[in-house]
């Protein structure tokens, strides 16, 4: 094997990306993968955030007539949208999702002239910025008051030839088109971890780290915590009802600890309820006291009901008279 050449340290060198050299040689950036699942958590933050100033703003005008905010809700939503733009994208800034899981804008149309760690790079134009709040802001807003404009207006059963039926069948289509190139964008996205959304890609805006050694500020084990509990929680509220309360108490009976108690209290106490009946009526044929509306409804309820002491049958009932 012949050994390698004396310049092969500096061809390997040359070839790492991300270097600049003398020689006017073209300079790669580094490659970098942005985690997905940050991505997304941002995305989600940010309709959250959105989400709790709504729910402020709306407690504004809680004194106003009811349905009041309802007919100016795009609006309402457009605004939030703005505030949050204004303040954060505007400035070159994060969002509150951006900036709680590290991740920043970068603009892709320029390769940045020193790179290290591959998240260098300069942020977005003032015309991205600009088009970012028109395509958000501006088209969510337009889109949604064409929608509501037009299902007030009942576009959709006018006759095929009148102009209003044409736009809300053109509305259709674009709604339908635009659904089919976010899930192509969807699963490019998910292939490549980069542009999450049309509108990134358009405008070539990247999520990249803000700091490379920085993980993300939120910690989801409180949340997984909780979510679990919710779960378990919601389990029980299934199941409980279906359970026999009558069928768990003889089956935790014997490993009470007052057995002498609960065993002289038996004759007395009603067999459903364990309280002591009102109004005591006796169970035919085992000769049991019952509440009445214990008993009724069982029997009603199922015309086998069995005895929690004797599991009987119960076949009729009659008034206890000699408890009074």
């Amino acid at each position: 094997m012949d050994p390698p050449p004396q310049d092969a340290w500096i061809q390997s060198y040359r070839n790492v990306p991300g270097r600049e050299y003398s020689d006017g040689s073209i300079q790669v950036p580094a490659p970098v993968m942005i985690s997905r699942v940050n991505q997304f958590d941002a995305a989600r933050l940010d309709v959250e955030m959105s989400g709790m100033l709504k729910e402020q703003l709306v407690k504004v005008f809680s004194l106003m007539k009811p349905g009041f905010l309802f007919q100016y809700e795009p609006e309402l939503d457009a605004f939030l949208e703005f505030l949050i733009w204004r303040f954060s994208i505007w400035v070159d800034k994060p969002t509150p999702g951006n900036g709680l899981m590290n991740l920043r804008y970068r603009d892709e149309r320029f390769v940045p002239t020193e790179v290290r760690t591959g998240l260098e790079g300069q942020g977005l134009s003032r015309s991205q910025k600009i088009w970012y709040c028109l395509a958000t802001v501006g088209g969510q807003y337009i889109w949604a008051r064409l929608q509501s404009f037009s299902a007030f207006r009942r576009w959709g059963e006018f006759d095929q030839r009148s102009t209003a039926r044409r736009v809300w069948l053109l509305t259709q289509r674009v709604e339908g088109f635009y659904r089919a190139a976010a899930l192509v964008n969807l699963l490019v996205f998910l292939f490549t971890g980069r542009y999450r959304s049309i509108i990134e890609r358009v405008l070539r805006a990247r999520l990249v780290y803000g700091s490379p050694h920085m993980n993300r500020a939120v910690s989801f084990e409180y949340m997984n915590r909780q979510l679990v509990w919710n779960e378990f929680s919601e389990m029980l509220l299934l199941l409980l009802p279906l359970l026999n309360s009558s069928s768990v108490k003889r089956l935790l009976l014997p490993f009470a600890k007052d057995k002498s108690s609960s065993s002289s209290g038996d004759d007395i106490a009603c067999p459903i309820c364990q309280l002591n009946p009102t109004v005591p009526f006796v169970a035919l044929p085992c000769e049991h006291r019952f509440c009445y509306y214990c008993l009724r409804t069982r029997c009603s309820a199922n015309s086998h009901f069995r005895c929690p002491r004797c599991n009987e049958i119960v076949r009729a009932m009659r008034r206890d008279f000699g408890s009074n």
